[in-house]
């Protein structure tokens, strides 16, 4: 484990406590019909000294994000902390209040208004501000503005956001969802042996996800727009932590809004759940360039998670700090794929310059540099090392027969564990007890051998996120695994654009049951003025849209004539009630029929 800074230094938690109002007491958020999204009491033993079963490091970072509230930041300026993995941001305009990112769940997202509104009175919401295209940051935009009161309020957002929202949340939303499972412990007790934090925050709240379309997209660095009397200048910065993401300032109450490009740790540049690889280079840039661009603009900076840092020269060398970490990483891991080396001897090489490995603020504890240069490898060569025996390999389950064989048999191999576990090689006793328990799940030996190996591994860890995956592990091979659940509310659905929609269905097409078929789907959506036609074709369900006006060149074998919320509900099981229809209806049953739904508890840890 790399040197850690002094512990005696107390600044972060006094940023932290700084401007305390008041909090939501009991801390607990639930559903209208009583089931509990989230629970930041269960979170108090952290208020003992630090056990065994936790790295110290963690603990401390823990021990900040727990702390729970509403907090005053600047002149007309509030945060509301510790109501879910995210914050939520607070500016009083001239008649009501601007919300920014308004957290994951619509149950959360009320509940934090509420708390505001407890000690700040009942100004109404005025702006909606989404500082970036990730769930935790717009999931809970109906708690703040229900359906029907959103009529006049600008929601701002940067360019590219709705698109990035749905292919992050939506296209591959089961798979990642089943893997943020394992990367926020959602199976895990909230104790100093289990669920302790994501070191980004606390956990994530599992409440009712919605969105609201933006209204206005920010396109450009300098562009400025006044909400409710607020003057806000913006910073676009693309690629950097989101695909679609922005910074920007209060000038007239000196504060600076960091988003996610700028938090109290080491940030992903893949993220464990899964996403698309992130730029280190170009997040680096956008840090420098904001300060530059935000001059002294302001004397304190806030962002979408942990705690404001105040003083404008303290900003500017956390900025700088930040800006060399992602530098570093990137730079140093070219260099050392450029001199042969592959993704996992890079991270082994890795080392952070002293400076950085002493900042709170870089440690690993969301981020790691491990598998952090592992991502940038894969962003510039992909998966395949060069080796061409890497190539062709067996599937897993094929590999682990392979080498089980190679060890002399089950009971060698977990004698061979065992001993290895003895000497302290976890690394390699996980490599290959996973190939026991991959060659016979129904080793329950192995599998209990293997859970130990990785509760060892994740008491040890100072990153959250490596924490929960070891232990989540842990528990599924003793347990079997958990089931994903997805927000079935429309929240999201209702949001999409119908090309969107349409991609939807099109990625759950079975290619192979589907590819001897060949159909079309004309769907005229009168309140939209556009026909989509589907095709079928080859095992691939494609679509283009024109306007209802100009001819089809063909005739499709079925046409439906509806509008887009009939649409939403032919896609949710509701039938063709009300649809108008030409052509053979029971095309739209072979199109169905090909229409797979997702496996809601796949495994991770067995095959």
């Amino acid at each position: 484990m790399s040197h850690l800074p002094p512990f005696e230094d107390t600044t972060d938690f006094e940023n932290a406590d700084r401007g305390f109002l008041g909090a939501l007491v009991p801390a607990v958020v639930r559903t209208s019909d009583g089931r509990v999204v989230w629970d930041n009491d269960a979170y108090d033993y952290l208020k003992g000294p630090c056990p065994d079963t936790v790295n110290p490091s963690l603990w401390r970072q823990a021990q900040l994000c727990a702390k729970q509230g509403l907090f005053h930041v600047a002149e007309g300026i509030y945060q509301v902390r510790g109501l879910d993995l995210s914050n939520m941001t607070l500016v009083e305009g001239d008649r009501g209040v601007i919300v920014i990112d308004p957290l994951i769940s619509t149950e959360c997202a009320a509940a934090a208004l509420a708390l505001y509104r407890e000690h700040r009175g009942e100004r109404p919401v005025t702006g909606l501000v989404y500082t970036h295209s990730h769930g935790d940051h717009f999931g809970g935009a109906r708690g703040v503005l229900p359906e029907g009161s959103e009529q006049g309020v600008p929601v701002i957002a940067p360019a590219g956001f709705l698109e990035h929202a749905v292919s992050e949340n939506v296209y591959a939303g089961n798979a990642m969802t089943r893997r943020a499972m394992f990367m926020y412990g959602d199976r895990l007790p909230k104790s100093p042996e289990g669920q302790v934090s994501a070191g980004l925050g606390m956990t994530t709240s599992t409440g009712t996800v919605s969105l609201i379309p933006p209204t206005v997209d920010v396109t450009r660095t300098g562009q400025e727009e006044t909400v409710d009397g607020v003057r806000i200048v913006f910073q676009l910065t693309p690629g950097t932590e989101a695909p679609a993401e922005m910074n920007f300032s209060f000038p007239q109450r000196r504060a600076l809004c960091l988003a996610e490009n700028a938090t109290h740790n080491m940030h992903n540049i893949l993220t464990l759940r899964g996403a698309v690889v992130r730029d280190a280079r170009i997040w680096s840039r956008y840090l420098d360039e904001a300060v530059d661009f935000f001059g002294d603009s302001y004397d304190v900076a806030f962002a979408s998670h942990h705690w404001p840092t105040w003083g404008r020269e303290n900003v500017v060398e956390m900025l700088a700090q930040q800006r060399d970490l992602y530098a570093y990483m990137h730079d140093q891991t070219l260099r050392m794929l450029n001199s042969g080396l592959t993704g996992p001897e890079v991270a082994e090489e890795m080392q952070l310059p002293p400076a950085l490995e002493q900042a709170w603020h870089a440690r690993g504890y969301y981020g790691s540099l491990s598998h952090n240069t592992k991502a940038i490898y894969q962003r510039y060569l992909g998966w395949f090392d060069g080796n061409p025996a890497h190539l062709w390999e067996h599937p897993p389950v094929e590999l682990a027969k392979r080498y089980v064989d190679l060890a002399g048999g089950p009971e060698a191999a977990l004698v061979k564990g065992r001993s290895l576990v003895a000497d302290g090689d976890l690394r390699f006793a996980a490599t290959l007890l996973n190939h026991l328990v991959f060659a016979d799940p129904q080793d329950r030996a192995a599998k209990e051998e293997l859970a130990g190996v990785y509760e060892r591994l994740g008491h040890g860890s100072e990153n959250g996120t490596w924490r929960n995956f070891y232990l989540m592990a842990a528990l599924e091979l003793r347990q079997g695994p958990g089931t994903v659940e997805l927000d079935t509310s429309g929240g999201m659905a209702m949001a999409l654009t119908t090309d969107m929609l349409l991609d939807s269905v099109a990625v759950r097409i079975d290619g192979p049951r589907a590819w001897n078929d060949t159909l079309t789907v004309d769907l005229a959506l009168t309140d939209e003025g556009r026909r989509h036609r589907l095709t079928l074709r080859n095992g691939a369900l494609t679509h283009r849209a024109a306007p209802l006006g100009v001819p089809a060149t063909a005739a499709a074998d079925l046409t439906l004539t509806l509008t887009r919320p009939q649409l939403l509900g032919l896609l949710a099981g509701k039938g063709l009630d009300g649809v108008q229809q030409e052509g053979d209806p029971a095309v739209l049953g072979r199109l169905f029929s090909y229409v797979t739904e997702s496996d809601k508890s796949f495994a991770i840890v067995t095959p």
